[in-house]
């Protein structure tokens, strides 16, 4: 699956790539959506940034396994993990929208981004707005637009304070339910997030890491789903089970890390996940019909 890095964002956006974006933790910035917008088909795809999009029209938003339609104005909270599009149904949207780095927001932040809501994979990402919360949250969006381009020497702790100011506003406000409905496309849509979230715990880079999505259930969970519903939703895309996938990108890991790196088996079996050596000698034998110890002489 495709994932949008911050540069590409701003190739299609035909915007210059500010300096060092593909260097630095923390970036943000906010921009009107109607300066932005483009006939360019938005393909489904998970994004290295955390974005927020004020939104009014006729518009529905695919995210995870779950579609989202909105006549009216809309928040939308949009986190890395999970992959994401949108399609407008009316012509002219207008609204706003901003991005931002893990790093801009937890370097000044109590907070995780991670137990926010909003943010929490399977949860609650959509939040339809009154006209007066419109107005507010328009200001909210002013104000950043106002700042980014000012030369005040601490507008970052600004717009750091604004968005913040949004995200309690918006838990104040209840999230869209009513209008959420199971998409026809639906389980390649979790297979595609389940997928995604797989390949997000590898490469295994050191040996004191440990894997701690390791059954179907971790990632049923991490999904805000049934197992039973994520497991069905696989088979039907892939034809293989949840765990089949699982186990067949495990031993991939293992191969490598018994090729490429001097990492004893003990480690080896440590960082993925297994509780005892002969547990993971077991688990290669049978994916690879070789030992850990043959397969690394062969």
């Amino acid at each position: 699956m495709k994932t949008e890095s911050l540069e590409q964002f701003y190739t299609d956006k035909k915007r210059p790539v500010p300096e060092g974006v593909n260097k630095i933790t923390g970036h943000m910035n906010v921009f009107r959506l109607e300066e932005c917008a483009h006939d360019k088909p938005i393909h489904y795809a998970r994004r290295d940034y955390y974005k927020v999009t004020l939104l009014r029209g006729h518009n529905r938003y695919h995210y995870a396994d779950k579609s989202i339609e909105v006549n009216g104005t809309s928040l939308i909270f949009f986190n890395p993990q999970v992959p994401y599009t949108w399609e407008y149904l009316a012509p002219n949207p207008t609204g706003y929208f901003c991005i931002f780095t893990p790093g801009f927001f937890t370097e000044k932040s109590r907070i995780p981004l991670s137990e926010l809501p909003m943010f929490v994979p399977g949860g609650k990402p959509a939040y339809v707005l009154s006209d007066i919360q419109d107005e507010a949250f328009s200001g909210l969006f002013e104000k950043m637009l106002d700042e980014i381009d000012s030369d005040y020497p601490f507008k970052y702790d600004l717009l750091h304070s604004y968005l913040t100011e949004m995200i309690h506003l918006a838990l104040k406000t209840e999230a869209a339910n009513n209008n959420v409905y199971e998409h026809p496309n639906a389980s390649t849509r979790i297979t595609a997030v389940f997928r995604e979230l797989l390949e997000r715990q590898f490469p295994v880079e050191t040996p004191m890491h440990k894997m701690n999505m390791r059954s179907a259930a971790d990632y049923a969970n991490a999904l805000s789903v049934h197992v039973n519903h994520l497991n069905r939703a696989v088979k039907a895309t892939t034809g293989k089970t949840t765990t089949n996938l699982i186990n067949e990108r495990l031993a991939d890991e293992a191969c490598a890390l018994l090729k490429h790196t001097d990492w004893n088996v003990a480690e080896i079996s440590n960082s993925l996940g297994f509780e005892e050596p002969s547990h993971f000698n077991n688990f290669f034998k049978k994916h690879t019909g070789e030992t850990p110890r043959r397969f690394r002489v062969v």
